[in-house]
């Protein structure tokens, strides 16, 4: 491949920005079918119930200070697939229904770049439940600029100080794909890191990801002395890096801190930021640190400065909470930048017992390692795991072809469990492109179980929702399960199908010809 046209920029105005928001724009969800960019570290039961546990410990302490009166408006950043926003507000709404206590009501408002995202969540069947409650609410919102939150179903705005409550924000893999400028330490002072953009020759044929991941990119220093200045915003945390690092590239999340800042002006009481990312908050990260490198999932993602942004919000009086340990895949922080911090004990206390004790970072990480063991794992261990994730349909799907070779031997209570985590696993499923039917699955392994009944329902609505690649095999169950229910009409009809699409099928002419016998 010729690569030619090189031109320098500054690196927050690199046109690799403008080209991420573009395949965004342009994907709208399907960027996160199959995973095509990574969502389910960010995105399933566990890390949803952790992020439920810390709002509704924040809800606790607002109800503990007599804040009642005014809703709490909870804004997810870069919302994506809306996979997460349900997984939060399904347990959210267990917890305070299982609670029985007085907290104040919220609204959660899922945003995002793209317009067509925000249209697709109003249309998406599981989220009507939340619409109807008045829980739900979106808005297409722009980090770098925007200042507003025009909400799509109450048609409401939300302007500066309009917020009695302070106001929540959730951004989980986003700061680390909006602009950053590079900053390069040397010698106690401060450069900026000008990137060098090289671009394919049919650069203006590509797609957004194909040329992403086909851009050739290089570093050159020139030197910032604004970063020095005394009116620069951020500039007592660039003293901490001229002080303790050297020959250091530093991503810094200038754009992220204006996000924030035109955030915090819509309440009057601050806000509380609950964040997961690959990011690092720990000054060790930063030191000799190499120029990024891009990491590409069809868009792109760099590394999230957390160091800054706690820096920059505790000089400001915020409580900043990180885990005390490394994190090894994905770091979470809950900053709470409201008057008095520390009397929001029920937030901490989540925090410390959904993040600090055993959060998904580390649940990540054992699931990582268990994958390649479900093979060699018991009822009683995948049942374990499997509660522990909240029920997680990926999990389950990875399980099934174990979970079915120790049916035979399996307790009745462990198979009533089975039940009961299917029924529950259904009960919080969101459904998007993947590369899998869990209700078939699902049903198929009821059927294994012989409880013919939740069989039949599992396996009819695999084929209400994919009526063209339905296989002989659900035809054959759903008429045993129909027997089996003396359901005769019903059988009949479903033993046609699997005749219709299989002719020769010998245990379905063996069973038609039992019936007309009869």
């Amino acid at each position: 491949m010729t690569i030619s046209n090189t031109q320098r920029y500054r690196f927050s105005e690199a046109p690799i920005w403008q080209i991420n928001r573009q395949y965004y724009e342009e994907e709208g969800l399907r960027a996160w079918n199959n995973d095509q960019v990574p969502q389910y570290i960010t995105s399933n039961p566990m890390i949803a119930a952790a992020y439920a546990e810390m709002l509704f410990g924040f809800l606790q302490d607002r109800a503990n200070q007599g804040q009642c009166h005014e809703p709490v408006q909870i804004v997810e950043l870069g919302a994506g697939a809306g996979r997460f926003a349900f997984h939060v507000l399904h347990e959210l709404s267990r917890l305070i229904d299982f609670a029985g206590i007085a907290v104040p009501s919220f609204r959660y408002i899922m945003t995002d770049l793209a317009a067509n995202n925000v249209e697709a969540w109003q249309k998406h069947p599981a989220l009507q439940t939340f619409i109807e409650r008045g829980v739900l609410d979106f808005a297409r919102f722009d980090a770098v600029q925007d200042s507003e939150l025009l909400l799509a179903a109450s048609g409401e705005t939300i302007r500066r100080g309009d917020l009695q409550q302070p106001l929540v924000i959730v951004a989980n893999y986003f700061f680390d794909s909006i602009p950053q400028e590079l900053l390069y330490i040397g010698e106690g002072q401060v450069y900026e890191a000008d990137v060098l953009v090289k671009y394919p020759e049919d650069k203006d044929s590509l797609k957004p990801s194909e040329l992403l991941s086909q851009i050739a990119l290089s570093y050159e220093l020139r030197r910032a002395p604004q970063y020095e200045d005394a009116s620069y915003p951020y500039r007592d945390v660039i003293a901490v890096y001229q002080e303790q690092l050297e020959d250091s590239h530093i991503l810094f999340p200038e754009a992220s801190l204006a996000c924030l800042d035109r955030l915090n002006q819509l309440s009057q009481a601050g806000i509380v930021l609950l964040t997961a990312d690959k990011g690092d908050h720990l000054l060790e990260h930063w030191r000799f640190a190499e120029p990024p490198e891009l990491v590409f999932h069809g868009s792109f993602s760099l590394t999230a400065n957390y160091h800054a942004m706690g820096e920059v919000l505790e000089r400001s009086g915020a409580l900043v909470m990180f885990p005390s340990h490394h994190y090894d895949n994905i770091n979470i922080g809950c900053m709470i930048s409201v008057n008095s911090p520390q009397d929001y004990y029920q937030t901490r206390l989540a925090y410390r017992r959904s993040v600090e004790r055993f959060g998904p970072d580390d649940f990540y990480s054992l699931k990582w390692w268990l994958d390649r063991f479900i093979d060699d794992m018991g009822l009683r261990q995948i049942l374990s795991f499997w509660r522990l994730g909240g029920y997680d349909a990926e999990f389950f799907i990875q399980s099934t072809k174990q979970i079915s070779s120790l049916l035979p031997d399996a307790l009745d209570e462990e198979k009533e469990d089975i039940l009961l985590g299917i029924e529950r696993m259904w009960s919080s499923y969101y459904v998007m492109e993947q590369k899998y039917d869990l209700a078939l699955e699902a049903g198929l392994l009821l059927f294994e179980m012989d409880m013919y009944g939740e069989s039949k329902r599992f396996l009819e609505i695999s084929v209400e929702e994919d009526e063209e690649e339905i296989v002989s095999t659900v035809f054959y169950c759903l008429a045993i399960c129909c027997f089996e229910l003396e359901l005769e009409e019903q059988a009949l009809h479903y033993l046609g199908e699997l005749l219709r699409l299989e002719p020769d099928h010998e245990e379905a002419k063996a069973l038609m010809k039992n019936f007309e016998l009869a």
